[in-house]
């Protein structure tokens, strides 16, 4: 079934997204894969602080995630890409990554949003993307697999020795 993906906006996360995502990602489904809770509220401060700066130097960043025209005001997660942070793995190339408030799930969002994170990393001329998928969350392989990410590596994550997929996408 092809069905049409949502209208997504990015934007640039302000000082009030953090209470957002500390709140939109307070559900154990959706930091299944990060831990298994919401961050503290001052991570939230600390992470869209630092988008802000990264987008300004860089031209994208983990962008917040809405639909005004079905949810206006409402904060849906974040999108974007960043720098790979750990000594392991891709290191030094650009990760995509997203993460939905659990009530957004199975909508389509996830996509329309890679999608247009794809679109903006071209335009700031970012060669290519890797995203690190842990290989329990189907969800987000499909993801990939719909942004036609090609399975690269699969690897073993040095602290929780979860397995892992490193998906690739030359832009």
């Amino acid at each position: 079934m092809n069905r049409a993906l949502p209208a997504v906006q990015l934007r640039v996360p302000t000082d009030e997204d953090a209470f957002a995502w500390h709140r939109v990602f307070d559900h154990p489904d959706v930091m299944e894969f990060h831990g298994g809770r919401s961050a503290e509220l001052s991570v939230y401060e600390e992470l869209t602080a630092r988008q802000r700066k990264h987008d300004a130097e860089h031209g994208f960043c983990f962008w917040t995630m809405l639909d005004e025209e079905r949810f206006p005001g409402e904060v849906l997660g974040f999108t974007g890409a960043q720098p790979w942070p750990h000594e392991w793995g891709p290191k030094g190339e650009i990760e995509i990554g997203w993460r939905l408030a659990r009530s957004y799930w199975g909508m389509g969002y996830a996509t329309a949003a890679a999608q247009a994170t794809l679109e903006r990393l071209r335009a700031a001329g970012v060669p290519s993307v890797v995203a690190m998928v842990n290989a329990r969350n189907e969800r987000s392989v499909a993801v990939t697999r719909r942004l036609g990410m090609e399975l690269a590596e699969t690897f073993m994550t040095p602290v929780s020795k979860q397995q892992g997929y490193c998906f690739r996408l030359e832009l």
